[in-house]
């Protein structure tokens, strides 16, 4: 038999009217501009891509180990 730890999430509405695509587009053209006024590569090794790649992975893994643990 297999138990979940479900926990409940607050729904948050959106404070204006704009769409998670915007938000998704805005934060990405920030990290480029920044990157690139820092002097750091896009591509590459060290870069962004692999910088952002590395800690989505990490986060991740972080969490479906607290979930397969049952850590909340």
């Amino acid at each position: 038999m297999t138990s979940e730890n479900v926990a409940e999430h607050e729904v948050v509405a959106p404070a204006a009217d704009v769409s998670a695509k915007a938000v998704d587009d805005q934060l990405i053209d920030e990290l480029v501009s920044r990157a690139q006024a820092e002097g750091l590569q896009l591509t590459g090794e060290g870069g962004l891509l692999q910088q952002l790649t590395k800690r989505l992975l990490e986060s991740a893994l972080e969490g479906e180990i607290n979930d397969h643990l049952g850590y909340v």
